[in-house]
């Protein structure tokens, strides 16, 4: 769980935090800038392409749409030119707001894959896991049955 921690700390330093700051940017300058150290996060870490699920694929674990999503908008991003009227701009920056934010319970949240964070290793934790319920499970039985056998019932 430690490693899962540390990755999901890395993860939101690295490119979740700069996927929330391209979508509060005023200007289209700034988005941009925010957009491509995020995708070069994503491209560095092989965040591309796959689904994030490992027993079944649900279309809110596809890394290959999220990143193609994101990357068609830093090149709607690139299109603003010295042409481009304010509301234009502005209408631009409203639609990266709304494709890069979901709106919760709590506030907005950045649009990510669930278990983003630790892929493409999901199936490597899931496997972990797996094998320390098991080990727990058998020690706690050698325990319980050292206790057992102390009090003699």
């Amino acid at each position: 769980m430690v490693f899962r921690g540390v990755n999901s700390i890395m993860f939101e330093k690295d490119c979740e935090g700069y996927l929330k700051r391209a979508a509060d940017a005023n200007t289209v300058e700034q988005a941009k800038k925010e957009l491509t150290i995020a995708i070069t996060y994503m491209e560095k870490h092989n965040l591309i392409e796959g689904y994030t699920s490992i027993l079944y694929q649900t279309p809110d674990e596809d890394v290959a749409f999220w990143y193609n999503n994101i990357k068609s908008s830093r090149e709607e991003l690139s299109k603003v030119t010295g042409q481009t009227t304010p509301l234009e701009k502005t209408n631009i920056l409203m639609k990266l707001r709304e494709t890069l934010l979901d709106g919760g319970s709590e506030g907005d949240n950045v649009t990510i894959p669930s278990g983003i964070s630790i892929y493409p290793y999901n199936l490597l934790y899931m496997i972990w896991f797996i094998v320390s319920v098991i080990c727990i499970v058998i020690i706690c039985y050698i325990k319980w049955d050292d206790i057992r056998y102390f009090f003699y019932f």
